[in-house]
């Protein structure tokens, strides 16, 4: 059986973050956002986090912009704020991009992995929408958001 985990940053402090990420025993963090470099990040920012989390607690980082929403499904999805929607398009792009094959590779390089987005819970969230795309193709998956 494995694991997928799921974490958002925003409202937590650095401290929260890393201290679920060692508690649930993550070995890699892969960054599912599309946009990632911008200063409201702040300390997950993509450079400044791959850095933290490799030298600080010797936890790998990888960006997959394969598992975000392409730019058209994510600007949509801001101006009409509807959720169905957005899974609607969504959906059939992970199929698209046969993101089960992404889940596969990287579970058979890291034992737990943790899906990171911005977005405070998984509610509405495409971290959500992955791990369970990933759950329905990959036996023996569990999803645990942090």
């Amino acid at each position: 059986m494995s694991i997928v985990y799921t974490i958002g940053f925003r409202r937590k402090t650095l401290a929260e973050f890393i201290s679920l990420l060692r508690q649930a025993g993550v070995d890699a963090v892969i960054d599912i956002r599309l946009r990632n470099t911008s200063q409201l990040s702040g300390y997950a920012k993509r450079d400044d986090l791959a850095f933290l989390l490799r030298e600080g607690f010797d936890i790998a980082y990888e960006h997959r912009p394969d598992l975000a929403p392409t730019e058209e499904i994510l600007d949509a999805s801001r101006q009409e704020q509807d959720w169905d929607r957005y899974q609607q398009r969504f959906i059939p792009l992970l199929a698209e991009r046969r993101a089960e094959e992404a889940g596969r590779e990287l579970f058979a390089r890291y034992r737990a992995i943790c899906l990171l987005c911005s977005e405070i819970t998984a509610d509405q969230c495409h971290r959500r929408l992955v791990a369970e795309y990933w759950a329905e193709r990959i036996p023996g998956l569990t999803i645990v958001h942090l």
